[in-house]
């Protein structure tokens, strides 16, 4: 499990791509600083296993599943990506619950730059639409940020300085695409409240 609350910038380091798969690199010495094999790390969101690491870097499986659902299959040599290791039990939680499990992907619409601020818009898919409410959280690229304004296929966000410092969010631009995960207790209410329906018929 995730907070949402980015640890470090990183940069792909390398990509092999192959028929239905890719294996990435990418350079993290502060996330790196304390893995295993088998550890969890967020990149873009996306909860990946370390199958090797050195001192600044780790390499990590996509499968098909992933490339097809999340942003990752656009990386390229170069690119920056948002990090963060899983949860310590002993942390604090300063973000909301983040499983690393992307749910959908959305395109940015529109940034608005306010004094020290951005305002910034997204496309929000039919399908996520029910689980994003005004001052709810919504995760984007790994980032966890409270939602400021809700639509039938739109929401908004704004990002503070250190946000659009500290994460790829500062540097995307208008239609670039991103990784969504809204809030999983939505969807555990979602579920649990049909199934009552369904006992209580």
């Amino acid at each position: 499990m995730f907070t949402g609350i980015v640890e470090e910038l990183g940069t792909v380091e390398s990509i092999q791509a192959g028929a239905q798969s890719a294996v990435l690199r990418v350079r993290g010495p502060l996330v790196v600083s304390d893995a295993v094999v088998g550890a969890s790390i967020a990149v873009n969101g996306v909860c990946l296993t370390v199958t090797a690491h050195d001192e600044a870097t780790f390499t990590v499986d996509l499968m098909a599943e992933t490339l097809r659902r999340t942003s990752l299959a656009a990386l390229r040599e170069g690119s920056s990506v948002n990090l963060e290791r899983a949860m310590a039990a002993t942390a604090r939680f300063g973000g909301h619950v983040v499983q690393g499990h992307v749910d959908g992907t959305a395109r940015i619409l529109r940034r608005e730059e306010g004094d020290r601020w951005e305002t910034v818009t997204f496309e929000l898919p039919t399908e996520l639409a029910r689980y994003v409410v005004e001052k709810g959280s919504i995760t984007v690229d790994g980032v966890s940020l409270t939602v400021t304004a809700a639509g039938p296929d739109t929401f908004s966000v704004s990002l503070i300085p250190t946000t659009l410092a500290l994460t790829t969010l500062g540097a995307k631009g208008v239609g670039d695409m991103v990784n969504l995960e809204v809030d999983v207790l939505a969807k555990y209410v979602e579920r649990m409240l049909a199934h009552l329906c369904e006992v209580r018929s």
